[in-house]
């Protein structure tokens, strides 16, 4: 299975972002035998409108599912509508939050986990996890 962990560089080493639209990388990893291609985010520093552009930048490339920290209510419905789950709440190193997906310990999101805008540096969005209000 193709899939997208949101990334602080581009290695298997490095730390899950928890920015979904605003991380500096996305790394598409293949579950099978981790291979990945590491993809500098276009629109890590767009004003508005990041989550979304994220989302179809990944669908054109093909991804499934997305391991990040949190999703913004756009992102998500921009996800959801292009057939892509998300796990969010994910931590540690890409590699870890990887394995920890193969073997069922993250769960899809129902909704969003935090508000919009959230690390867009205005301090909007309330973090609060998917399916509790």
């Amino acid at each position: 299975m193709k899939i997208a962990i949101t990334a602080t560089a581009q290695s298997l080493d490095a730390q899950v972002d928890s920015r979904f639209g605003r991380c500096p990388y996305y790394l598409i990893v293949e579950t099978e035998d981790l291979s990945f291609t590491a993809l500098a985010n276009p629109g890590v520093s767009q004003g508005s409108g990041a989550g979304i552009q994220a989302a179809q930048f990944l669908a054109d490339k093909g991804v499934q599912h997305i391991l990040t920290g949190n999703c913004g209510p756009k992102a998500h419905q921009t996800l959801a509508a292009a057939g892509i789950s998300v796990s969010v709440g994910c931590s540690g190193t890409v590699r870890e939050a990887v394995e920890q997906f193969k073997t069922g310990k993250l769960p899809a999101a129902s909704g969003p986990s935090v508000g919009g805008r959230f690390g867009a540096g205005s301090g909007g969005g309330r973090g609060r996890r998917a399916g509790r209000q």
